[in-house]
């Protein structure tokens, strides 16, 4: 449905141009966005692998492991159905590490590896578990700290001042978390009602 969303509006500002005799400005700003695309891809590389490496870091000196210990009342909390020291968590906590660094890029690996730990927990592999539908609404509606990749994006744009989005992104990232977590709550209770599970 979005690609075709996409393909209207595309098709629609072409048809325009061309009915306002202003054809070549769209293969302009196509041409210049498509370079600047780039260009803005290539200069985010530097901070994606910065913070990258920080995380596999983290990782291999035991962060992970430490920071699930820390965050463990809350996944119990969040998670009932999984052991307390299943990889799993882990898994969560990394992607969670990420998302709140704005790493959306960084922590999708971490929520591929979450969901295959929590696959093999699920009972029912045609369905998804509790667990993977909790994960997947904090995955989605995570809070982020640190928005580094807008800021590198606005860094590139020539932004005066990158780092001013933090506080509505902190705002704007904490009410969506709030919704998922109450959203997948009220869900949750609904299905075990309707269908006794």
């Amino acid at each position: 449905m979005v690609n075709l969303i996409w393909l209207f509006l595309l098709l629609s500002g072409i048809v325009v141009a061309a009915i306002n005799g202003n054809i070549e400005i769209v293969t302009k700003a196509a041409l210049e966005s498509a370079q600047t695309s780039v260009t803005i891809a290539l200069e985010l590389i530097g901070i994606m692998a910065l913070w990258l490496g920080i995380l596999r870091i983290a990782q291999d000196a035991g962060l992970v492991n430490a920071m699930a210990r820390l965050v463990r009342p809350l996944t119990i909390f969040l998670f009932p159905s999984v052991p307390k020291d299943h990889p799993a968590i882990g898994a969560i906590v990394m992607n969670l590490s990420a998302n709140i660094m704005g790493l959306g890029n960084a922590s999708t690996p971490f929520g591929l590896k979450a969901m295959q730990e929590l696959q093999k927990l699920n009972k029912n592999p045609q369905e998804a578990t509790e667990a993977m539908c909790t994960f997947l609404a904090i995955n989605t509606g995570c809070i982020t700290l640190i928005p580094a990749t807008i800021i590198g994006i606005r860094v590139v744009a020539g932004s005066a001042y990158p780092a001013e989005i933090v506080g509505t992104t902190i705002f704007a990232t904490a009410c969506t978390m709030i919704v998922a977590i109450i959203a997948d709550r009220i869900l949750r209770q609904r299905y075990r009602k309707k269908y006794g599970g």
